[in-house]
């Protein structure tokens, strides 16, 4: 066999190629771990030195928390249940007409107040003041003919007295002459049914309230068969609310019911102002058992027409009056993992947290049942730094900082824009006006400037 020396060769040049690629590969690699490992290095100890400096800026036990603070009040507090409603009309009347016929006048505009007994539209009344005619000469007939009755009854008694005539004609006239009178009878009851259709010519408004909007126009022909009617007539003084409790409170609402009227107080669209207030006037008599709720009804004056049919509106009910209570502000009361507690303020400005137990509260004030006593002094303000044992500092409600609402005057020594003067030399004139609009622009950023520093110098 034979061997080529130049073929040797070639494969020992080419091992020693790899061999140096591989090695610089390698050198590379442990180039690149080391960078990482002291970069990594170096932001773990970065990292551990912030934590410590926030750790120590968070604990700083040698300065005190700024707080503010309340003492609690002694006072009556009602008691009240919340509820949604809806305004009900007390009354409301579909006005139709009760004869047939062509209307020829509207007494009334859309959206009037009307009366009790207002005329609101006239029917044609001729035909019904024929009819009525008629049952009144029908009546003078009857009442002639049974004159003449009585007269040949007089007679006919006459003669059978004197036995000069038979006292079976006499009995037969007397027969005759009741019939006559019950005719009459009829003729006047007719005259009443016609004198009545006559009357519903005239369409009156059977109760006050406020006329809606017109159903049918003057001129059409108008019937008592139809459901629309000539308006629609709502009462809305005194005016009805109808809302829901939930089924837990039915105990309460009766026990409450049961000691005299209970007040009712409607809010307004804020859901703080109450717009008027009305007493009870019935509980329903069940539960709606896909609510588990129960309905309750109001009754308002709305005087001031500020309650309107078909509103939805937010209802309290007073059920109580807590005599003497002790109330605090609702943001001294803070919840924990045991349950409500408020920071007490004792000797030294120390703060001790302590148990309190809330009858009820709403968004200003919470009524204290134990826990507390009235000559404690609650922190309201200043939880984020504050702990059991903490040392406090108490400010007052003026030291608040306040925002500024309008732009500050700039001093003589302010520095001009940004921009410098402009290029057509307008800025110079801009910068001496004493009240321009450069200056009322920079306004709002110093004043923001300021109030941002008296807030942080405040407690």
């Amino acid at each position: 066999m034979l061997f080529k020396p130049e073929l040797n060769e070639t494969a020992k040049v080419t091992g020693e190629r790899v061999a140096r690629v591989a090695s610089r590969a390698r050198r590379r690699t442990v180039s690149i771990a080391i960078t990482l490992l002291i970069v990594g290095g170096l932001g773990y100890i970065a990292w551990n030195a912030f934590q410590q400096k926030q750790a120590a800026n968070r604990a700083r036990p040698d300065l005190p928390v700024p707080v503010l603070a309340a003492t609690p009040r002694i006072q009556d507090v009602p008691v009240y249940l919340d509820g949604v409603g809806a305004v009900r009309a007390l009354n409301t009347v579909t006005v139709r007409s009760q004869v047939d016929g062509k209307l020829i006048a509207v007494n009334f505009t859309e959206g009037q107040d009307v009366s009790k007994g207002d005329v609101l539209g006239e029917i044609d009344p001729v035909i019904y003041k024929a009819q009525f005619d008629q049952a009144v000469a029908k009546k003078a007939q009857d009442e002639a003919q049974l004159a003449n009755m009585r007269l040949d009854l007089i007679r006919y008694q006459q003669l059978a007295a004197s036995n000069a005539g038979s006292k079976q004609q006499a009995d037969t006239q007397r027969a005759v002459v009741a019939q006559q009178e019950a005719l009459v009878n009829a003729d006047q009851a007719a005259i009443d049914n016609t004198q009545a259709t006559l009357g519903y010519t005239k369409i009156i408004a059977p109760l006050s309230g406020r006329a809606g909007l017109r159903q049918v126009d003057q001129g059409n022909i108008i019937h008592s068969a139809d459901l629309t009617g000539l308006v629609v007539i709502t009462q809305l003084q005194p005016i009805a609310v109808q809302f829901s409790l939930p089924q837990q409170q039915i105990m309460r609402v009766n026990a409450a019911s049961a000691k005299g009227t209970l007040s009712v107080d409607v809010f307004g669209n804020d859901g703080v102002t109450v717009i008027d207030s009305g007493t009870l006037k019935g509980i329903d008599n069940q539960v709606d058992s896909t609510t588990g709720t129960l309905k309750l009804k109001a009754e308002f004056p709305n005087a001031s027409f500020q309650l309107w049919p078909g509103q939805f509106v937010n209802v309290r009910l007073k059920v109580d009056n807590l005599s003497q209570a002790l109330v605090v502000p609702t943001s001294a009361v803070q919840r924990g993992p045991a349950g409500t507690f408020s920071y007490v303020i004792g000797d030294g400005d120390i703060v001790t947290a302590k148990p309190v137990v809330v009858t009820q509260q709403n968004e200003t004030d919470a009524v204290i049942a134990s826990g507390l006593r009235p000559s404690d002094r609650v922190v309201t303000t200043g939880f984020a730094n504050l702990s059991d044992g903490a040392k406090v500092i108490v400010g007052k409600d003026e030291q608040a900082p306040t925002a500024d609402l309008a732009p500050r005057k700039r001093s003589s020594r302010a520095p001009q824009g940004k921009d410098g003067p402009s290029k057509d030399g307008q800025g110079e004139r801009r910068g001496k006006k004493g009240e321009g609009d450069q200056k009322g622009q920079a306004g709002p950023a110093q004043g923001g400037e300021q109030s941002g520093s008296a807030a942080k110098s405040q407690p």
